[in-house]
Protein backbone atom coordinates (compact mmCIF):
# COMPACT_ATOMS: atom_id res chain seq x y z
CA UNK A 1 0.00 0.00 0.00
CA UNK A 2 1.53 3.46 -0.92
CA UNK A 3 2.21 5.99 2.23
CA UNK A 4 0.77 8.50 -0.12
CA UNK A 5 -2.71 8.02 -1.64
CA UNK A 6 -4.43 10.21 -4.49
CA UNK A 7 -7.65 11.82 -3.37
CA UNK A 8 -10.87 12.47 -6.48
CA UNK A 9 -9.96 15.89 -5.31
CA UNK A 10 -9.02 17.54 -7.84
CA UNK A 11 -8.71 21.43 -8.01
CA UNK A 12 -7.70 24.11 -10.24
CA UNK A 13 -4.70 26.69 -10.62
CA UNK A 14 -6.94 30.06 -10.65
CA UNK A 15 -3.43 32.38 -10.00
CA UNK A 16 -0.06 31.72 -10.29
CA UNK A 17 2.67 34.96 -9.10
CA UNK A 18 6.18 35.33 -7.52
CA UNK A 19 7.51 38.36 -5.22
CA UNK A 20 10.70 39.77 -6.86
CA UNK A 21 12.01 41.46 -3.99
CA UNK A 22 10.05 40.64 -0.57
CA UNK A 23 12.61 43.29 0.94
CA UNK A 24 10.94 45.84 -1.33
CA UNK A 25 7.12 44.22 -1.21
CA UNK A 26 5.57 41.42 -0.01
CA UNK A 27 3.29 42.18 -3.02
CA UNK A 28 3.03 39.56 -5.83
CA UNK A 29 3.60 39.25 -9.88
CA UNK A 30 0.69 37.49 -11.87
CA UNK A 31 2.41 35.03 -14.09
CA UNK A 32 0.30 32.73 -16.46
CA UNK A 33 3.05 30.13 -15.93
CA UNK A 34 5.68 29.08 -14.29
CA UNK A 35 8.65 26.33 -14.09
CA UNK A 36 8.46 25.00 -10.90
CA UNK A 37 12.28 24.29 -9.96
CA UNK A 38 13.90 22.42 -6.79
CA UNK A 39 14.76 25.55 -5.48
CA UNK A 40 11.34 27.01 -6.12
CA UNK A 41 9.89 29.66 -8.93
CA UNK A 42 12.77 31.22 -10.45
CA UNK A 43 13.03 35.10 -9.36
CA UNK A 44 10.74 34.51 -6.36
CA UNK A 45 12.25 36.12 -3.19
CA UNK A 46 11.24 33.02 -1.30
CA UNK A 47 12.96 30.45 -3.48
CA UNK A 48 15.97 28.62 -2.93
CA UNK A 49 17.10 25.23 -1.75
CA UNK A 50 18.17 26.78 1.82
CA UNK A 51 17.01 29.93 3.79
CA UNK A 52 17.66 31.18 6.73
CA UNK A 53 15.74 30.58 9.78
CA UNK A 54 13.25 33.16 11.13
CA UNK A 55 10.75 33.24 13.91
CA UNK A 56 8.41 30.74 12.92
CA UNK A 57 11.03 28.28 14.06
CA UNK A 58 12.87 30.31 17.21
CA UNK A 59 12.31 26.81 19.19
CA UNK A 60 14.47 24.77 17.22
CA UNK A 61 17.07 27.27 15.93
CA UNK A 62 19.20 30.38 16.64
CA UNK A 63 17.00 33.13 14.35
CA UNK A 64 19.37 33.35 11.12
CA UNK A 65 20.32 29.50 10.99
CA UNK A 66 20.70 28.26 7.58
CA UNK A 67 17.99 25.37 7.14
CA UNK A 68 16.35 23.35 4.06
CA UNK A 69 13.83 25.87 2.59
CA UNK A 70 10.07 23.91 2.96
CA UNK A 71 8.70 27.72 2.61
CA UNK A 72 9.20 28.24 -1.30
CA UNK A 73 5.92 28.98 -2.03
CA UNK A 74 2.70 30.21 -0.46
CA UNK A 75 -0.24 28.32 -1.80
CA UNK A 76 -3.95 29.60 -1.08
CA UNK A 77 -7.47 28.65 -1.69
CA UNK A 78 -9.34 30.93 -3.98
CA UNK A 79 -12.35 29.89 -1.64
CA UNK A 80 -10.49 31.03 1.65
CA UNK A 81 -9.45 33.88 -0.16
CA UNK A 82 -13.27 34.97 -0.95
CA UNK A 83 -13.55 34.28 2.85
CA UNK A 84 -10.69 36.86 3.59
CA UNK A 85 -11.58 39.51 1.18
CA UNK A 86 -15.52 39.35 3.03
CA UNK A 87 -14.02 39.94 6.30
CA UNK A 88 -11.82 42.24 5.32
CA UNK A 89 -14.83 44.33 4.13
CA UNK A 90 -13.80 44.17 0.23
CA UNK A 91 -15.40 42.59 -2.55
CA UNK A 92 -12.48 40.67 -3.75
CA UNK A 93 -8.70 40.52 -2.69
CA UNK A 94 -6.21 40.52 -5.16
CA UNK A 95 -3.68 37.03 -3.90
CA UNK A 96 -0.68 39.27 -5.27
CA UNK A 97 -1.51 41.18 -2.00
CA UNK A 98 -0.99 38.58 -0.10
CA UNK A 99 2.14 37.50 -1.89
CA UNK A 100 0.71 34.79 -3.31
CA UNK A 101 2.69 32.66 -5.46
CA UNK A 102 -0.28 30.12 -5.98
CA UNK A 103 -4.08 30.47 -5.69
CA UNK A 104 -5.83 27.41 -6.18
CA UNK A 105 -9.88 26.48 -6.19
CA UNK A 106 -11.60 23.25 -5.73
CA UNK A 107 -9.97 21.40 -2.67
CA UNK A 108 -11.94 22.12 0.32
CA UNK A 109 -10.61 23.37 4.05
CA UNK A 110 -7.34 23.63 2.03
CA UNK A 111 -5.37 25.81 4.57
CA UNK A 112 -5.85 22.45 6.56
CA UNK A 113 -4.80 19.65 4.37
CA UNK A 114 -2.43 17.36 6.35
CA UNK A 115 1.43 18.38 6.31
CA UNK A 116 3.38 16.50 4.10
CA UNK A 117 0.57 16.12 1.40
CA UNK A 118 0.89 15.89 -2.59
CA UNK A 119 -0.31 18.32 -4.57
CA UNK A 120 0.30 17.10 -8.28
CA UNK A 121 -0.24 18.79 -11.29
CA UNK A 122 -1.07 18.15 -14.92
CA UNK A 123 2.58 18.42 -15.85
CA UNK A 124 3.58 16.05 -13.28
CA UNK A 125 5.04 18.62 -11.19
CA UNK A 126 4.41 18.19 -7.70
CA UNK A 127 4.60 20.02 -4.56
CA UNK A 128 5.06 19.35 -0.86
CA UNK A 129 2.94 20.87 1.71
CA UNK A 130 4.66 21.92 4.37
CA UNK A 131 2.49 23.04 6.99
CA UNK A 132 -0.33 26.37 7.51
CA UNK A 133 0.61 29.17 6.91
CA UNK A 134 -0.36 31.18 9.25
CA UNK A 135 -1.06 34.70 9.33
CA UNK A 136 1.27 37.43 9.85
CA UNK A 137 1.16 41.86 9.90
CA UNK A 138 3.33 41.81 6.62
CA UNK A 139 0.01 41.90 4.29
CA UNK A 140 -1.53 44.68 5.54
CA UNK A 141 0.95 46.67 4.35
CA UNK A 142 0.08 46.09 0.73
CA UNK A 143 -3.40 46.04 0.91
CA UNK A 144 -3.90 49.02 3.12
CA UNK A 145 -2.23 51.21 0.51
CA UNK A 146 -4.88 50.11 -2.27
CA UNK A 147 -7.87 49.65 0.59
CA UNK A 148 -7.25 52.12 3.66
CA UNK A 149 -7.73 50.19 6.94
CA UNK A 150 -9.04 46.90 5.36
CA UNK A 151 -5.05 45.54 5.53
CA UNK A 152 -5.32 46.00 9.36
CA UNK A 153 -8.00 43.28 9.22
CA UNK A 154 -5.96 40.99 7.22
CA UNK A 155 -4.37 38.99 9.96
CA UNK A 156 -7.67 38.72 11.98
CA UNK A 157 -9.59 37.66 8.69
CA UNK A 158 -7.12 35.21 7.71
CA UNK A 159 -6.64 33.07 10.40
CA UNK A 160 -7.38 29.45 9.62
CA UNK A 161 -7.31 30.42 6.14
CA UNK A 162 -3.92 31.75 4.70
CA UNK A 163 -3.17 28.80 2.99
CA UNK A 164 -0.22 26.32 3.05
CA UNK A 165 3.77 26.82 2.76
CA UNK A 166 5.09 24.24 0.10
CA UNK A 167 8.13 22.97 -1.24
CA UNK A 168 9.30 21.50 -4.81
CA UNK A 169 9.62 17.70 -4.67
CA UNK A 170 9.18 17.45 -8.52
CA UNK A 171 10.19 19.76 -10.54
CA UNK A 172 7.66 20.95 -13.90
CA UNK A 173 5.64 23.51 -15.62
CA UNK A 174 2.52 25.03 -14.25
CA UNK A 175 0.23 27.39 -15.55
CA UNK A 176 -3.26 28.75 -14.85
CA UNK A 177 -6.30 26.68 -15.55
CA UNK A 178 -4.01 23.25 -15.34
CA UNK A 179 -5.71 20.81 -12.71
CA UNK A 180 -4.15 19.66 -9.81
CA UNK A 181 -4.61 16.41 -8.00
CA UNK A 182 -4.12 15.83 -3.94
CA UNK A 183 -2.63 13.08 -2.63
CA UNK A 184 -2.39 12.57 1.48
CA UNK A 185 -0.79 10.40 3.87
CA UNK A 186 -1.84 7.22 4.79
CA UNK A 187 -1.99 7.62 8.38
CA UNK A 188 -3.90 7.86 11.34
CA UNK A 189 -3.80 11.32 13.42
CA UNK A 190 -1.74 11.86 15.61
CA UNK A 191 -2.77 10.85 19.65
CA UNK A 192 -0.25 11.84 22.14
Amino acid sequence: MPALVPTEIIGEVTWIGLVPDRDASLKSRAITSAQLTFAGIPGEAHGGLTRPSCSRVVSQYPKGTEIRNVRQLSVLSAEELAEIADACGLAALDPAMAGASLVISGIPDFTHVPPSSRLQFVSGATIVVDMENRPCHLPAKVINADHPGAGDRFKAAAKGKRGVTAWVEREGGVKVADSVRLHVPDQRAWRP
